[in-house]
């Protein structure tokens, strides 16, 4: 199994391999990061750490038993109670309910640990798996936007800090 861990340094090497390798799966369906963000990616691994620290963003990964990183669950812009989720999952782990276990997991972690009530996300209308792991966590459509060039559609999860687990769900067994 899997397990979701806070963003750390020694990260980044299984970070930029999960990134370069899922490259062009990724552009398929959200924009791609572009040679930059490759190119410079020590300083940008750096710089989110830095976020992490003062409380700004939450940076999960989720790994294998061997290390290699198989997604990211993200919490950003962290203010007034609330934050932005983005989740993105191998090509080679999809389908096996691993996007859906992580967002589950960062909501606890977002109630319970990082004392948020609010995350919101958004997700292409064309990215049906996307939307469908919103949905299967609690996430309700709010509105419609666009996401580079591409409609959209807005989610809110509101979340229950008091029972340490998102609002609605069951005690864990």
């Amino acid at each position: 199994m899997p397990e979701l861990q806070s963003l750390r340094a020694d990260h980044a090497p299984a970070l930029l391999a999960f990134e370069l390798e899922n490259r062009a799966y990724f552009a398929a369906s959200i924009p791609d990061r572009g040679d930059e963000y490759f190119a410079r990616f020590g300083e940008r691994h750096r710089a989110l750490l830095a976020e992490q620290e003062a409380g700004t963003c939450y940076f999960h990964v989720l790994v294998d038993p061997a290390g290699e990183v198989l997604g990211r669950v993200n919490l950003v812009d962290v203010a007034d109670g609330g934050a932005d989720l983005g989740y993105r999952i191998a090509e080679r782990a999809t389908g096996r309910g691993l996007a859906t276990w992580g967002v589950r997991e960062v909501c606890r972690r977002a109630a319970g640990t990082y004392g948020l009530t609010t995350l919101r996300a958004a997700a292409a209308v064309r990215n049906a798996a996307s939307r469908a792991v919103l949905a299967r966590t609690g996430f309700t459509v709010t509105g419609e936007t666009v996401l580079s060039g591409r409609p959209a559609l807005t989610y809110l999860r509101t979340l229950d800090t008091t029972t340490d687990r998102p609002a609605g769900a069951p005690p864990s067994s």
